[in-house]
């Protein structure tokens, strides 16, 4: 654990496969759930940048609904499709 503490100090970005990497490489012979459990138990995780999936992209367009506030009351009032601009898979 001290040494896991040293190298986390050291660079806090690796995770548990290269953390792994690093105290084989050291000629410890550990496995990487041992490395995962002493980790989680330190209370230390690899530090990245997290997806921010909830921030809209600013050059989207965004589109009104256009179905806010219409009664929808029989079968076949209102239709809907969802066009895109596909790309072509392969190229000749």
């Amino acid at each position: 654990m001290r040494i896991i503490d040293e190298q986390y100090t050291k660079t806090p970005f690796y995770g548990v496969p290269r953390m792994t990497y690093v105290l084989q490489a050291m000629g410890y012979p550990i496995g990487h759930k041992r490395i995962e459990r002493l980790m989680r138990i330190m209370g230390i995780q690899a530090i990245y940048p997290k997806r921010n999936l909830s921030r809209a992209n600013a050059g989207h367009q965004r589109f009104p609904y256009l179905l806010k506030g219409l009664d929808i009351n029989r079968p076949d009032q209102v239709w809907s499709t969802d066009i895109c601009q596909a790309t072509p898979r392969f190229t000749l």
